[in-house]
């Protein structure tokens, strides 16, 4: 038996193998020591001094919950299973019938149903006219989710958009052709995307054969490779990404689009806002929707248009989502027949189901909308599979397949016959137990069973004096003696070789109508789609009706024009009713460049935010949080905003800022709308300025990008007389000696005059004395103190440091200034953005 485990083992070293034996799965050697480590479990061992191995082992029957909590720790699990008959002489034939991994669980307690569950593939695009070598640096990305049949066929991207692509999707797990982990690229990507596990996987060939045949091979293989099936649920489809709006890893992180940016909950995400959807179908679709914004006009509208229709038709929408409640999840579902892990309940759910798209489909018989007109005429009901499943399968089938009793009566006429011999059988033992009481005089007999003695008759010690002759004792326990008859031993064979044929013949017909549901699996999921998507819309819809929202108008023309615009998740936050709305106006051709100043805590964050929210929700076509809206299309949201180191890569606060800036700038166009929120505060107050200063015109001149630019410089606000597109507005506030400072939260034109930052500081409690000396500071730096007179007064020594941009100490350094000549080496007629946000922090550090 441990040569067969070693065989097995070497084939599937680098998971961890749970062993079948009998009602236990056993871990050996190295697998042995390491998963009792993980999972709590007592390390024991097989065999006698130096031949004695490590093992632990866990019950068949618990399995499942310690492999979840496994492949949540990121590792694979091979699962050997016993394939011959245990009673048969000889080794026990076993082979890994499935590897589960972090991405192809089907364990409910580890899948999020209102969540994907995918993996990945990355394969080098090879430069075929130099022998397979690495080409461009350009990877091929494909990915699917196994528990629910997508299959999305690769692309190829550039290695500054692949963390991107990898971002949106966000796999569980991501393999690459063999020698490929440490490649510098997917190094990079591994340091970018926590939580995913990375693994190599070589199907067949050597590491060039595997690179040539691409992401979409590579993963096809990989998941025939662990999952030990055809996988003929699985239907590639081909993405074209030109249709939806790229989103990068910040914007994803920044508008809080699916998680809250600190404790990572949905609660407090756009996505909890909208998701009212009755099935996980439908919860699916929608993290989708939020994460691929439609750039085609036309499909925009189609959505709009019919989450408009189910606004105007309240009773049908409530009939809708009160139908849409008990549909089931019928891609997982599909998924699990098609992997042979379904269960008669999986095909009473699909029948119930069915039925209810029926009725979904009668409900929409008098839409108008063409895109609800689209879904009715492709539901599919498919009343032939139904009738088939509510003739052949009992409508409350037992959990455990084993049991019997799935099949219904008068659908199998050998069946039935069994089933008689078995009732018989059951009635007559039950006669029998009456009929030795009434001779015996034993009062407490009872006719009992096991796996090891079949039927007995159980007598107490004090009754033993009763016992018939010819009764055959069988056994003697603490309290009872147990006996057979040559009467119960007949009808016991009778019994139990019914019942066992009976589930032999259940499975069977189980079986058979299984692959008659799966070669109609193209319709069912067709139908299964569109149910997902109705979903979806009336989530829109209540979501709509619920919270006072518009139809967005949108437009070519690239204008972005909202009237009473509200931040989506805030104002549900807060109580609607204490929520401030804010207008907006984006002019292409005129004021796209809006420069917002204002206090600390007067809003400019929430505004800047709910501006984007409100484009983004209208391109995916939902209505909007204002009174009006009319969206120009955007190619792409970029936002910088807030402050946050990676400590892990070593990078501050200031150079994270400063990438993602210089991403912006690389990737925008004039199409783009830039959400940038307090730009350069991550440096000294000059260096800040002077790169907000820069950034800002950059922006203006050269991209041409709806712009929303909130900063505390108030010496940017002069600026913008001199930039034709730009326009000031600030957020208001009002003083006065009772309350202080008091947040109106209302964005208006002009720039404002000061950050009543100090103010801020008092309503946060900071000492009284504190407050009073910032008071003081501030008068004297506003009367013009120099920073060296600040310096001498409060810290007792000469200013040194920094050299004033704009003051007279640049005197000083005009005979030998080390950044001045490197400045004039720079040649800023061909330098990109990236590169001068770069060299700037360089200069920063220079002494």
């Amino acid at each position: 038996m441990m040569r067969q485990y070693k065989e097995i083992k070497k084939k599937h070293g680098d998971a961890l193998l749970f062993f079948r034996l009998g009602d236990f799965y056993e871990m050996f050697f190295e697998d042995a020591v390491e998963v009792s480590g993980l999972l709590g479990l007592t390390l024991t061992g097989r065999g006698k001094d130096e031949k004695r191995v490590p093992m632990c082992g866990v019950p068949h029957h618990a399995a499942d919950g310690y492999i979840a909590k496994l492949t949540k720790m990121g590792k694979r699990v091979a699962i050997c299973d016993q394939i011959s008959d245990p009673k048969e002489r000889g080794i026990v034939e076993r082979e890994v019938t499935r590897v589960v991994t972090p991405g192809t669980t089907f364990d409910e307690k580890i899948l999020d149903g209102k969540a994907n569950n995918f993996v990945g593939a990355l394969c080098p695009v090879l430069d075929e006219a130099h022998d397979g070598a690495e080409g461009d640096g350009r990877f091929e990305f494909a990915y699917a989710d196994v528990t629910t049949g997508e299959f999305y066929g690769a692309q190829r991207y550039g290695a500054k958009y692949l963390r991107a692509a990898t971002t949106r999707t966000m796999p569980k797990e991501i393999v690459v052709p063999s020698g490929f982990l440490e490649n510098e690229i997917v190094c990079r990507l591994r340091g970018a995307l926590a939580g995913v596990f990375f693994f190599e996987h070589e199907p067949g060939g050597d590491v060039e054969a595997a690179g040539a045949q691409g992401a979409d091979a590579l993963l096809m293989d990989y998941l025939r490779t662990t999952q030990k099936n055809s996988l003929e649920h699985l239907h590639p489809t081909r993405r074209d990404d030109n249709e939806f709006m790229p989103l990068d890893e910040a914007t994803l992180k920044n508008l809080e689009l699916l998680e809250t940016l600190r404790e990572g909950n949905k609660e407090g995400s756009l996505l909890w806002v909208l998701d009212r959807t009755q099935t996980s179908m439908g919860g699916r679709l929608l993290r989708s929707f939020l994460t691929n914004p439609l750039l085609n006009k036309g499909k925009i509208d189609e959505r709009l248009d019919a989450a408009m229709e189910l606004t105007c038709k309240r009773a049908l929408l409530e009939n809708l989502r009160e139908t849409l409640k008990s549909v089931m999840d019928l891609e997982r579902l599909l998924s699990r027949l098609s992997m042979g892990r379904g269960s008669a309940r999986d095909l009473t759910g699909l029948k119930n189901s069915l039925r209810q798209a029926a009725v979904v489909r009668g409900l929409l018989a008098d839409t108008s909308a063409d895109l609800i007109k689209e879904i009715r005429d492709n539901i599919d009901p498919l009343e032939d599979l139904t009738g088939l499943i509510g003739r052949a399968i009992v409508s409350d089938p037992p959990l455990n397949m084993n049991e019997g009793g799935i099949i219904a009566d008068g659908y199998n006429r050998e069946l039935d016959e069994l089933k008689a011999v078995s009732g018989e059988g059951k009635r007559f033992i039950q006669g029998l137990q009456q009929q030795e009481i009434e001779r015996t005089g034993i009062n407490n007999l009872k006719v009992r069973y096991n796996k090891v003695f079949g039927y007995y008759l159980e007598v107490s010690k004090g009754q033993v004096g009763k016992v018939p002759q010819e009764w055959i004792r069988k056994q003697t326990t603490v309290n009872a003696e147990r006996y057979i008859t040559p009467e119960l031993k007949e009808f016991e064979e009778k019994v139990l070789g019914a019942q066992e044929k009976i589930i032999a013949l259940e499975q069977k017909i189980f079986t058979e109508i299984r692959a008659t549901v799966l070669v109609e699996i193209k319709r069912i999921q067709r139908t299964a789609k569109r149910l997902a998507l109705l979903d979806v819309l009336c989530s829109f819809a209540k979501v709509a009706l619920e919270n006072g929202y518009c139809k967005p108008l949108i437009n070519d023309g690239g204008n972005i024009i909202i009237t009473a615009g509200r931040h989506p998740v805030v104002e549900k936050m807060s109580y609607a009713a204490r929520f401030v709305p804010n207008d907006t106006e984006l002019i292409q051709d005129g004021e796209r460049f809006h420069l917002i100043t204002g206090p600390n805590m007067g809003g400019k964050s929430t505004y800047l935010r709910q501006t984007a929210l409100i484009v983004l929700m209208a391109q995916i076509g939902s209505f909007v949080p204002a009174t009006k809206a009319e969206i120009g299309l955007v190619d792409r949201i970029f936002t910088r905003v807030g402050a946050s180191d990676n400590l892990v890569k070593g990078q501050s606060t200031f150079m994270v800022e400063m990438q993602e800036a210089a991403h912006i700038l690389e990737n925008a166009s004039e199409h783009s709308l830039i959400i940038l929120d307090e730009i350069g505060r991550g440096t000294s107050t000059y260096d800040g300025m002077s790169i907000a200063w820069a950034i800002m015109e950059f922006i203006h001149d050269k991209v041409g990008a709806k712009t929303l630019f909130a900063t505390h410089y108030h010496e940017l606000i002069s600026l913008t007389d001199k930039l034709q597109n730009a326009a000031n507005y600030s957020v208001a506030a009002l003083e006065n000696e009772k309350d202080g400072v008091v947040f109106l939260y209302k964005v208006g034109r002009g720039g404002a005059s000061r950050s009543y930052g100090i103010e801020v500081a008092k309503l946060a409690g900071m000492p009284a004395e504190t407050v009073a000396r910032a008071y003081s500071i501030l008068r004297d730096l506003e009367e013009g103190a120099l920073e060296s007179g600040i310096a001498k007064e409060l810290l007792g020594r000469p200013a040194h440091g920094q050299v004033e941009l704009f003051g007279n100490d640049a005197e000083q350094v005009r005979e030998h200034n080390p950044i001045k000549e490197e400045l004039a080496r720079i040649d800023t007629d061909n330098i990109t953005p990236m590169e001068a946000l770069k060299r700037l922090a360089e200069l920063k550090n220079m002494d």
